[in-house]
């Protein structure tokens, strides 16, 4: 992502406008129940900008577009208006909001959960996308990953016409706050990572035969599976935070597994 010049065009920069009123102040409705100061991922025309800045709370607006960073800062009064890349700008105020380009969903929000400054994320995203990671038919990989130390929650959808330029998809709000009481150490994080992408990405119909594969012990996978209240036929998108993180308590040595024993 490197700053559009002045005659770039905003398709270059994959950016979709919201222009709905009603969920910009959803938006905005969602921002005031947190506390702290603000940064605004792809601040683009200023639309929820101006929004947040009537919060009165310290706001930082980010945006790679060079021109209309400029054209930001003579019309918003009440914010930093600053010309950054977002996967570069540090992810250090407690609250983060953006409507996020939906090419870079991802890697955004591999970025985001890979931080630990802020506790309140509130985002516009592929509607898919929102709705993978808040769980809903099933966890992916990344959420599971996740889910000990972060809550996701969906809140409603964007259609496609609300944005300008139209895109080929709706969108969806979505939050994500940090835990207060993570549901494992932060120190466990790499290997509960490690761990969770091994089951995803194994073969096996059924959480016990796959944790067989992986080379932990019938005894061991049976008190886990047990004593995390996990069926044996169980996919890997249905368990719970709380599920992922007592299997891993319970595989011995706070997850670090039997595997080979």
């Amino acid at each position: 992502m490197r700053p559009r010049s002045h005659t770039g065009g905003r398709h270059e920069l994959g950016q979709n406008f919201l222009t709905h009123r009603p969920t910009l102040r959803r938006l905005t409705t969602l921002t005031a129940a947190t506390d702290g100061a603000i940064l605004e991922i792809g601040a683009g025309d200023g639309a929820l900008t101006h929004h947040l800045a009537r919060l009165g709370r310290d706001l930082r607006a980010i945006d790679i577009d060079a021109q209309r960073v400029d054209h930001l800062r003579t019309r918003i009064r009440g914010a930093s208006i600053q010309l950054a890349d977002a996967m570069l700008e540090p992810l250090d105020r407690p609250v983060i909001v953006g409507n996020l380009p939906f090419h870079l969903t991802t890697p955004l929000l591999r970025r985001l959960l890979s931080t630990h400054e802020w506790q309140h994320a509130i985002l516009l995203t592929q509607w898919e996308v929102a709705r993978k990671r808040a769980g809903v038919g099933g966890a992916t990989m990344m959420t599971a990953q996740a889910g000990p130390w972060y809550e996701f929650r969906l809140h409603e959808r964007v259609p496609a016409r609300h944005f300008r330029p139209m895109p080929a998809v709706d969108g969806g709000i979505l939050t994500i706050e940090r835990r207060t009481t993570p549901l494992l150490p932060f120190r466990d994080r790499q290997r509960f990572e490690r761990f969770v992408g091994a089951v995803f990405r194994s073969r096996g119909n059924g959480i016990r035969r796959i944790l067989r594969a992986e080379g932990h012990p019938t005894v061991g996978i049976d008190r886990a599976l047990n004593g995390a209240g996990i069926a044996r036929a169980a996919l890997p998108r249905d368990l719970t935070p709380g599920q992922w993180a007592r299997l891993w308590q319970l595989l011995g040595e706070n997850g670090r597994g039997t595997r080979g024993q």
